[in-house]
């Protein structure tokens, strides 16, 4: 069995050993970045399963080394902060990250966040095509179409046109978008739901295309034609 490839960057060596020392014990192949800069150069050369990336780095700060990982492919990014302002948090996630853990943390609660990160990225057995109107979801590749137009979407772009693509015509809660999607709560003062739905509608509805995702004010959204 492959064992998954892990990418600590964390500039304070007493938790990135931490770190290291139980994810080596839970079987993981772990390596370890001090910078940005070094671990975006390590993310290139060595491709890894997932990213456990700290916000405060010298020189190139969290944010942006989570922005040119999302550009650069769909790794699963795991941030470490002591920020927990809800605020902070839908930055760190519009910036590309797949889930976020506030310092002090248990090293069990990371461990199962880590695992939950890899089991949604791992690509799925048996891929399908997933359609609603003229719009089409491919989940072995993750590439969405509108009539014969290409809709390119980041990792959680993709988990939320899913949710909506598994479910159509199903007004979706944010409850329950946020449980399948990000798999925790915000707070009622997150609007992090608004800003990818805005996405995607941005992207699917491109050339003219009628709108699909709807809002159902004060519910959530649903994915229907009108």
């Amino acid at each position: 069995m492959t064992r998954e490839r892990i990418l600590i960057i964390e500039d304070e060596a007493r938790i990135s050993q931490f770190l290291e020392r139980g994810l080596i014990y839970e079987g993981f192949l772990v390596s370890v970045a001090a910078d940005g800069q070094s671990g975006l150069v390590m993310a290139r050369d060595n491709p890894p399963d997932l990213v456990i990336l700290d916000w405060m780095l010298p020189g190139l700060d969290g944010l942006e080394v989570c922005r040119r990982l999302r550009a650069g492919g769909d790794v699963a990014i795991l941030m470490l902060t002591a920020k927990d302002e809800v605020r902070d948090r839908v930055s760190g996630l519009e910036a590309g990250a797949d889930d976020y853990l506030v310092k002090p943390f248990a090293i069990d609660e990371l461990i199962a966040r880590v695992r939950a990160l890899l089991r949604r990225s791992a690509p799925s057995s048996q891929p399908e095509v997933l359609r609603f109107a003229d719009l089409t979801l491919d989940t072995g590749t993750h590439r969405a179409h509108r009539r014969d137009t290409a809709i390119d979407l980041t990792a959680k772009e993709y988990e939320l046109l899913q949710l909506f693509m598994r479910n159509p015509r199903q007004v979706l809660t944010r409850d329950i978008i946020f449980d399948r999607v990000w798999g925790y709560d915000f707070g009622g003062e997150s609007n992090i739901i608004e800003v990818y739905v805005r996405y995607l509608r941005q992207k699917t509805e491109i050339e003219g295309g009628s709108r699909l995702i709807y809002t159902v004010r004060g519910v959530g959204y649903v994915l229907r034609e009108e």
